[in-house]
């Protein structure tokens, strides 16, 4: 037996991933870049369920750029939209310009090697102890008389996808505000905008 355990081959030990192999993904929303640190998958723009549509998805996606097209159908099924920025001068978060409004939503899909978590913390623009910051922003979502879509973390730098801004909406993307009451004030405080930040470990 011991000689068995012995002279086990190699191609019968469990394989252990190299430490390049290990990584994390998560998707940077209004940019298309990643982090200097992360490597990208792929680039695109934001999209979803029409706002106004009481079925269908309730996630917003990450769209690539250089899509595979399926065969062309008209069913009465679901559709899937753009996503556009719906910011003004009086609703747009600190440091996001309002030439933004109604212009299409950026994103890219980035992986981050040699670290086995990821977390969006809303609340906060730094990440606690042991985590590091892949890049801060403002939290968004759908406008509360629409549709129930995800919270996501919309880049503080964030970009338009080009020029254009004809307003043709599809899935949208409203800053969140703060509202006092079940959430404690403090230590959050009322009607402000909700920062962000997503972390990786």
């Amino acid at each position: 037996m011991k000689h068995y355990l012995h002279t086990l081959r190699k191609s019968d030990r469990p394989v252990t991933p190299s430490q390049q192999d290990i990584g994390v993904t998560y998707v940077r929303w209004g940019k298309k870049t990643c982090p200097d640190n992360s490597d990208i998958v792929y680039t695109g723009q934001a999209g979803g369920n029409y706002y106004t549509n009481k079925g269908g998805g309730s996630n917003y996606l990450c769209l690539p750029s250089d899509p595979e097209n399926g065969k062309e159908y008209s069913y009465g099924n679901n559709i899937l939209y753009g996503a556009e920025y719906e910011i003004n001068s009086s609703s747009k978060p600190s440091g996001l310009p309002a030439s933004l409004a109604n212009k299409e939503v950026l994103c890219a899909v980035c992986r981050r090697k040699e670290k086995v978590s990821v977390l969006m913390i809303a609340g906060r623009k730094s990440c606690y102890k042991g985590w590091q910051s892949e890049y801060t922003g403002f939290l968004m979502s759908e406008n509360i008389g629409h549709n129930i879509k995800d919270y996501i973390c919309m880049d503080g730098e964030a970009e338009p996808l080009d020029n254009r801004s004809s307003d043709e909406n599809g899935a949208l993307f409203y800053p969140v505000r703060a509202k006092c009451g079940s959430l404690r004030c403090p230590p959050y405080k009322d009607n402000t905008e909700v920062l962000c930040t997503v972390c990786t470990k």
